[in-house]
């Protein structure tokens, strides 16, 4: 039958479902089959024939109808999976039902009274499969169809490669068979790569979306403060009811981490091989960071303390979350296998990176967002890989990548996102001494960004950025500059030299953020000066031998540090300060920040387009709730400061005090006005600006000062580098304070954020399936879709 013929069936069997107000039985073969069996439709053609209106209007007008079309197409689904697909017919009824299910699926969603229908039982559905009217043990109708996608995703020559040596053998025995031998790539776990195919590639994805679309019922549901609705779908799916969970997680991270968009490193290969693993990756890495939506707060990890040892994947752990994806990521520990991930994740990342050396050169991946996520949860959920990313230089294949995508987004406001993510991978990172550490390594590669040249080290790179960020962002980022110059204070103690430029941008931040308007015009404002302040006395402090140039930027901008000081904290003057805001500032002016000339080959960042769609993300916790205070011991080990008291804390160290606290302490000394809005006091002002840790600068500048002031008069200098010179050759051992012990502020898990997580990755989803449009037009109540 040709393929018009066949549309046209199928398009009058859905105008008679949507026109029969008597219920058809659900024995009505005749009837039922037009749906699936004489039909080859593409998954587009099953959304073009099926239009959104008729399906709701069967839910309405002839429920049982819609009910009946469900457990039938998951009956075929499930006999499809019992039979083992042999014949090319059953396996387009499997392909069939597959489209129509993951058409139909997010209407039930919709409807809150249809949420229930997929979890009921089905009368002669028994768990047992043996006596039909045993319906003591029936399975649910979800149950059912996660089981069949699971069967029918190692399905020999459907999905997976036949082991049979010759056609004569009896066909592979579906329930005998052993998945774990049919892992679809090599890597963790698996050591043979099979025989690309396209067909099973594409059977193999059209499965995944439906699996994605069963997944999808959390987007229905709005945003829970705890977080801890459990998905039904995928607690089920990741159970040991589903025998195939191992080969499964297996299957779906190693196709991700092997693949390799270049095409076996050809130029242009892509040109000349349309590249069908891409659309299966894709799907495999959104399936995969679905499985592990996981809120690992309320959860214990097995390997929370990063000391359990054990071999690949085995029991020697306590026994981890009931979600066996989330506990099998949580047990990788070979070598090898981190190994594999990780130069995996990297050259995925570095993929966007690669394009500007030969234009089109490259396949230009997009699913960045979601390996960025998969990165997250690989580092939360297991400490050793997380060591393991920082104990070489590759961390910096990850963070070059990162860095590069947020100077990219930073004046884009539908990915705002992105830029809450890469950040807060930096963040976990930053909480970890090797981090800081591995900054010091020279930046050489030159990947085209549009940040001033400069000659240095990745820290150089990082601060640059984060400057960009900062001065040239859009307004919606503000809430991330608090996480931006927490990470510069956690790897600022071990940082041996900053570049001049990277030490000027620091001085320009603090130069903005210390002008009275600035500080005066939010209550929170004035910790953007404590961060900036801390990561000075680190720098000066532990790594004063190497850093001539920050030393000097400090001393040419020392009115900055003599303002701060001498803050006016009496009632006109904040009033004046406030004042001056009336005037519409930049939100960071751009002069004296010396722009340098941006790198060859590099384009500007740009705003959305107008139109672009974006999801709303729900707010992030305050810095104070995102990290915990710890204290390194000389040792090099960290020691927990949450469990100390708060008020011994600020008296003995220059720390910053909690925001918490400094709120409450806010809300009692500046007076909300009549509007509700925050003005600051007197009393206000002076609470922190008597904590303001300016000794160590305040000595430097008095020791320094004269000493450089008194070389540019004996020799006539004008010259920065002799000046330099000095400062290398200068020591201030004895003159300082006592060294601050140093602190870091290192990321906890909260819900708080396993909010946003499950908010950022589902609209991620939402917005990159466009093709088909799973969930587009349909009633989503976990994030609104707006429009830049």
């Amino acid at each position: 039958m040709g393929s018009a013929d066949s549309k046209l069936n199928f398009r009058k069997a859905v105008i008679q479902l949507t026109t029969k107000t008597q219920p058809v039985e659900a024995t009505d073969d005749a009837f039922w089959d037009q749906f699936w069996a004489d039909t080859a439709t593409s998954v587009q053609d099953v959304f073009a024939l099926v239009p959104a209106a008729e399906i709701r209007a069967v839910r309405e007008e002839s429920p049982s109808n819609l009910a009946t079309l469900c457990y039938k197409a998951v009956e075929k689904l499930v006999q499809g999976a019992e039979s083992g697909c042999h014949s090319e017919k059953e396996r387009q009824i499997v392909l069939n039902c597959s489209r129509l299910l993951t058409r139909v699926l997010p209407y039930i969603f919709e409807d809150p009274d249809w949420r229930g229908f997929f979890w009921s039982t089905v009368p002669g559905a028994g768990r047992g499969g043996q006596g039909e009217d045993d319906d003591e043990n029936a399975r649910p109708l979800a149950e059912s169809l996660l089981l069949a996608i699971a069967d029918l995703l190692f399905c020999p020559d459907f999905t997976v490669q036949s082991h049979r040596r010759s056609t004569v053998d009896s066909a592979e025995d579906i329930h005998s068979l052993d998945s774990c031998e049919y892992i679809w790539e090599a890597g963790v776990g698996f050591a043979h790569s099979p025989q690309p195919n396209y067909i099973h590639d594409m059977n193999r994805m059209e499965l995944l979306k439906l699996l994605l679309t069963c997944f999808s019922e959390a987007m229905y549901l709005p945003p829970a403060p705890d977080s801890s609705s459990i998905n039904p779908w995928v607690q089920f799916f990741c159970s040991t009811e589903n025998r195939h969970a191992l080969p499964l997680f297996t299957s779906l991270l190693n196709t991700v981490c092997a693949y390799d968009p270049v095409g076996y490193g050809i130029p242009y290969n892509h040109l000349l091989f349309s590249d069908y693993r891409e659309p299966l990756v894709e799907e495999a890495a959104q399936v995969l960071i679905v499985t592990l939506d996981h809120d690992s707060a309320t959860s214990a990890s097995p390997t929370v303390d990063g000391t359990t040892t054990g071999t690949a994947m085995d029991d020697a752990d306590p026994p981890g979350p009931e979600n066996l994806f989330v506990n099998y990521l949580s047990r990788i520990h070979r070598e090898e296998d981190f190994q594999f991930i990780l130069k995996g994740i990297a050259r995925l990342l570095s993929n966007p990176l690669l394009q500007t050396y030969l234009p089109n050169s490259t396949k230009k991946i997009q699913f960045h967002q979601e390996l960025l996520v998969l990165f997250w949860k690989l580092c939360d959920f297991n400490k050793k890989f997380l060591f393991f990313v920082l104990k070489s230089s590759d961390v910096l294949d990850i963070l070059v990548p990162i860095l590069y995508f947020l100077n990219d987004a930073r004046a884009d406001q539908s990915r705002v996102g992105l830029m809450h993510i890469g950040v807060f991978i930096l963040l976990l990172l930053s909480g970890e001494r090797n981090f800081g550490v591995r900054l010091n390594k020279p930046y050489s590669v030159r990947v085209p960004m549009d940040i001033p040249v400069f000659t240095g080290t990745h820290a150089d790179l990082l601060i640059v950025v984060f400057h960009k960020i900062i001065t040239s962002g859009h307004q919606r980022l503000q809430p991330l500059f608090d996480c931006l110059l927490t990470i510069v204070v956690n790897v600022s103690p071990y940082l041996k030299s900053l570049s001049m430029v990277a030490a000027n941008k620091l001085l320009h931040l603090l130069e903005a953020f210390s002008t009275t308007w600035f500080l005066f015009s939010a209550a929170q404002n004035h910790h953007l000066v404590f961060f900036l302040l801390e990561v000075f006395n680190n720098i000066i402090q532990y790594q004063f031998d190497g850093n001539s140039n920050l030393v000097y930027a400090i001393i040419r901008k020392r009115s900055v540090f003599h303002q701060l000081a001498n803050l006016p904290t009496d009632p006109p003057a904040i009033h004046k300060a406030l004042q001056r805001r009336r005037r519409p500032p930049e939100p960071l002016s751009r002069a004296g920040s010396q722009e340098g000339a941006s790198m060859e080959g590099s384009r500007p960042a740009a705003p959305a387009e107008p139109g672009t769609l974006k999801t709303s993300l729900v707010a992030t916790p305050g810095i104070d709730k995102l990290t915990e205070k710890s204290q390194v011991s000389e040792d090099g080990t960290l020691r927990s400061l949450e469990s100390v008291p708060q008020q011994s804390l600020a008296e003995d160290s220059p720390a910053m005090e909690e925001p918490s606290q400094a709120w409450r302490e806010q809300r009692r000394l500046s007076s909300a006005s009549a509007n509700g809005q925050w003005s600051p006091t007197s009393e206000w002002v002076l609470s922190w600006k008597s904590k303001l840790p300016l000794q160590t600068i305040m000595r430097l500048l008095q020791v320094l000062v004269p000493q450089v002031e008194k070389i540019c008069i004996d020799k006539g200098l004008t010259d920065e580098s002799e000046i330099l010179r000095f400062l290398q050759h200068g020591t201030l051992v004895g003159l300082l304070p006592v060294p601050h012990p140093i602190l870091i502020r290192k990321y906890q898990a909260n819900s708080g954020t396993a909010m946003w997580f499950r908010t950022y990755m589902w609209g991620v989803i939402y917005l990159r399936n466009v093709d088909p449009p799973v969930w587009y037009d349909t009633d989503v109540k976990l994030f609104e879709i707006q429009r830049v």
